[in-house]
């Protein structure tokens, strides 16, 4: 019996679990033509998987910081001090290293842009 709002029959769809069953259970995929996969992260493109503000004991890049705080605040969230800044980062569910480096940040001192908070988080490098 067939609904109506079905896009595959029952044989196609069986032929599709099948079909991902090596996938699922692997974890990575299973073809052997490259073609198929995902294409992977380029060179040149930031290390956001590293975290944003050193990251593996590097030292953080002003434009790479600049960029992820950027990627998570937007504008709305300036002008704004350290602890609210924060706080803005953890419910947007930023990276744990750039959340707690932010949190660290002296109280008082107030931020108008991300240029500014990228600066005192890296020291202005």
């Amino acid at each position: 019996m067939q609904r109506g709002s079905d896009r595959l029959s029952v044989h196609r769809d069986e032929e599709m679990k099948h079909e991902l069953k090596g996938l699922l259970r692997s974890g990575h995929p299973t073809r052997v033509e490259e073609w198929h996969d995902p294409e992977p992260a380029a060179d040149d493109d930031p290390e956001v998987w590293a975290g944003p503000v050193g990251g593996l004991g590097s030292p953080a890049s002003l434009e790479r910081t600049r960029l992820e705080l950027a990627r998570i605040l937007g504008r709305g969230a300036f002008p704004a001090r350290a602890g609210e800044l924060a706080a803005e980062l953890r419910r947007d569910n930023a990276p744990d290293p750039l959340v707690q480096a932010v949190a660290e940040l002296p109280r008082a001192e107030r931020f108008n842009n991300v240029q500014q908070l990228a600066e005192a988080l890296t020291g202005g490098a």
